[in-house]
């Protein structure tokens, strides 16, 4: 018997170019009842559809929608925005796909979906065929959202900025065309697109060091860059930009998102936009915002080369490029905010429902609405968006926001999901860097270390921990501690109480972090003891209470000499934990000269100074305070890169194969007067000073001199060897504190007060 002959259109959603000049194109819309095409031409050039058309000459929106309801391929013109738009009546739904062949298409087309359905709010059904709708899978994106009732599928009023309406009541019949952005096509059939692409670093997780900033804020106020290049894609592959992140040592620049965004309805009400981008309007397109002025008005297509361009130019400098991602939610929000694509396309299909009530969307996110997970649709759909990136634009590795809620099962969290397995087993994704913020706001939404491999996870804990040792812990009473030896070990160790969940697992599954874009910057965690959010428009109720920060007696900056020494002094002792623990360090852009946001620790809406980035530090000369600390961390990436002690995934409390931990003879403790800690010790959080020794059967030894208390004290180091100090976050004091430091195996040492250093066995 003969096998039927294949259908001709893909089981893919997408536009897909095909050899007679046109176009496939498939979307996908399970409980809809008819479905259009648009595509969108000048009105001052010929149609390239006027032979197949029927123009609708009656302008009346309800005469239209009867007109495209009639007829296969209809067209009208609408003068107001000198367009003319053709509608093309697509066929399905075919295991929920719609497919309709366009006789001719072209690259830079632009065009969207029109879908027609039931109305029924209350139940989670809003088809609205008014309502323009991006393609999904577009990797062009044209245009803005406009805050007028045009952009609702329900009837509203926008009064001084504020929408006013209820997303339960009549549908509106404003027609959304010129208010909402159109997607764009961009024919990739050239085989040659990648001939001459430079190979990527494939940096080994054990020699990784993260540098997460974002496009914009990082070069908008470069000083070495030309206006022109200020805060775009093109700026951040300049040659001196390259050169700096070289200088400083960072192995993979980790890029906040860069999809396509839109801002939340609560931020447009507020006035402002949001910096960030987790807020994604389209997750193949790059953001338009962040090219250059000549690639935005050439298209999407250049928009996407500029892209391509400085993935390019990083991989030629040996850095990794990781993308922040964002496939927990989307910018439509909850059931009140606007309707640009999946909500118009098939809301009961894209996002979770809560099963008490399905008219409202369950939010895990804090966001409004939660992409379902549960459904394989879902899946396939990320997947393909993460290896289009991954292949057709080079992203070395993704992080995932919100990653719990990615896998949810029934409402709760799961290792075992479907998804997770889908990136494990996929040949390209599962060999990137694959990075997981291992918490949402659902149901038992904290799940660090519980992702298992291959999958690496921000810890938290580290975070909190150093920040406590160093700031918040030393500012309290003596007794008062609530982080001692025990948690900093076990910090300093990879987190094995954390990430050792399978064998096999090693340190580098943990991401260790003081800082990220999400909080205060490691400066203002030394000046500010609570948030200074104002500018937010939020009444200060946004971003964390929690942040464990000290401001050293002032509240913001200060000219006192003793206050900033103190400030300097713990956040290099935070820098130092950070990169001289096993695991994987990520550093947040601007942190290794004291950028500081002004005591904002959720600057998501601030497009403007108070993120970006400022280099007027790089003015002043290798004596300025900025300046020093930069050759500092500098200088700790070099040696943490030199050492071969840290090019490992073990961690230094193993996992055997029977489930059991297993101590390793690589690491040894002592307290200041050079004996073993006891069993006690571990547990006395008043114990704060304590020596970590690293060794190595065919390498030079280190020691990690770690003093937490106020007040300088003798060290007695391991006999056995002479010592240097490679490194110290106390700067002067520890130039004095070692001058004339005569070496002797019974030499003690005086470490400063509230200090890290780092000692090298002398052979």
């Amino acid at each position: 018997m003969l096998n039927p002959p294949l259908h001709r259109y893909a089981t893919r959603p997408g536009l897909y170019f095909t050899e007679d000049g046109g176009a496939d194109a498939i979307v996908r819309s399970e409980t809809s009842d008819q479905v259009w095409l648009c595509v969108y031409e000048p009105v001052t050039r010929p149609s390239a559809f006027y032979s197949d058309s029927i123009q609708v000459l009656d302008g009346d929106a309800a005469a239209i929608l009867k007109h495209i309801r009639a007829h296969d391929i209809s067209t009208r013109i609408v003068r107001s925005l000198g367009v003319r738009e053709t509608l093309f009546r697509m066929s399905g739904p075919n295991y929920g796909l719609w497919y309709v062949h366009l006789p001719k298409a072209w690259d830079g087309m632009r065009y969207g979906y029109r879908v027609d359905g039931a109305w029924d709010p209350k139940h989670g059904v809003r088809f609205n065929p008014y309502k323009l709708l991006l393609d999904p899978y577009a990797k062009g994106i044209d245009g803005q959202m406009d805050l007028t009732p045009a952009a609702f599928s329900y009837a509203c009023d926008v009064v001084d900025n504020v929408v006013k309406g209820s997303a339960f009541d009549g549908m509106s019949t404003i027609d959304s065309l010129g208010s909402v952005p159109m997607s764009v096509a961009i024919d990739d059939r050239d085989t040659s697109k990648h001939v001459g692409d430079p190979t990527h670093p494939h940096v080994p997780w054990s020699k990784t060091v993260i540098y997460e900033l974002h496009v914009k804020g990082f070069t908008a106020n470069a000083p070495w860059l030309p206006k022109e290049l200020r805060g775009t894609y093109a700026g951040l592959a300049h040659p001196q930009t390259l050169s700096y992140l070289q200088r400083l040592g960072v192995t993979s620049i980790e890029l906040l998102p860069i999809q396509a965004k839109q801002d939340e309805l609560h931020v447009r009400e507020n006035g402002l936009t949001n910096y960030w981008g987790y807020s994604t309007l389209g997750y193949f397109s790059p953001e338009p915002s962040y090219a250059t002025e000549a690639a935005r008005s050439k298209g999407a297509k250049a928009v996407r080369q500029e892209v391509i361009d400085m993935v390019h130019a990083l991989h030629e400098a040996g850095l990794e490029v990781i993308m922040d991602v964002v496939y927990n939610h989307t910018c439509e929000g909850g059931p009140e905010g606007p309707t640009v694509c999946w909500r118009g396309l098939d809301e009961l299909s894209y996002y979770r429902r809560r099963k008490d009530n399905p008219g409202l969307l369950e939010d895990t996110t804090g966001c409004g609405n939660t992409l379902d997970f549960t459904n394989t649709h879902i899946i396939t759909y990320a997947i393909d968006s993460l290896r289009y990136w991954a292949k057709r634009i080079g992203i070395d590795g993704f992080r995932f926001d919100l990653a719990a809620s990615l896998a949810r099962l029934d409402g709760e969290f799961t290792h075992h999901h479907p998804f997770l397995y889908a990136l494990r087993s996929d040949l390209l994704l599962g060999n990137l860097k694959l990075i997981m913020e291992p918490w949402d706001l659902g149901n038992a939404g904290w799940q660090t270390g519980q992702f298992g491999s291959p999958f690496a996870e921000w810890n938290d804990r580290f975070r909190d921990a150093t920040r406590k040792f160093w700031l918040s812990d030393a500012e309290k009473a003596a007794t008062a501690g609530t982080v001692g030896m025990q948690d900093m070990a076990t910090r300093l160790c990879g987190s094995a109480d954390l990430f050792a969940t399978e064998p096999g697992r090693g340190a580098t599954s943990s991401i260790n972090y003081v800082v990220s874009h999400d909080g205060f910057t490691l400066s203002d965690l030394t000046m500010y003891s609570r948030k200074h959010n104002q500018a937010n428009r939020e009444n200060n109720t946004d971003g964390s209470d929690i942040n464990n920060s000290a401001n050293f007696g002032v509240e913001g900056p200060s000219d006192d000499t003793a206050i900033c020494a103190s400030r300097e002094r713990a956040a290099l002792n935070m820098l130092g934990t950070l990169l001289l623990s096993l695991g994987t360090p990520m550093l947040e852009a601007g942190d290794e000269f004291g950028n500081t946001q002004q005591g904002n620790n959720n600057p998501y809406c601030q497009d403007n100074d108070i993120s970006w980035l400022q280099w007027d530090w790089l003015a002043q000369g290798e004596s300025g305070a900025q300046t020093r600390r930069m050759q500092s961390v500098a200088q700790l990436i070099s040696i943490r890169k030199s050492l071969d002690l840290y090019h490992h995934e073990d961690f230094f409390t193993r996992l055997t194969q029977l489930g059991l931990f297993k101590q390793s003879s690589r690491v040894q403790w002592f307290l200041p007067d050079g004996t073993t800690p006891m069993e006690r010790d571990w547990f006395d959080s008043e114990i704060r000073a304590f020596t970590m020794r690293l060794t190595a059967n065919d390498e030079v030894n280190v020691l990690i001199v770690i003093n937490g208390d106020a007040d300088t004290q003798q060290f007695r180091l391991p006999t056995d060897s002479d010592w240097r100090c490679l490194w110290t976050s106390a700067g002067d004091d520890a130039a004095a504190a070692f001058a004339g430091h005569t070496q002797g195996h019974t030499q003690s040492w005086d470490i400063p007060g509230r200090c890290i250093s780092l000692m090298q066995q002398i052979l």
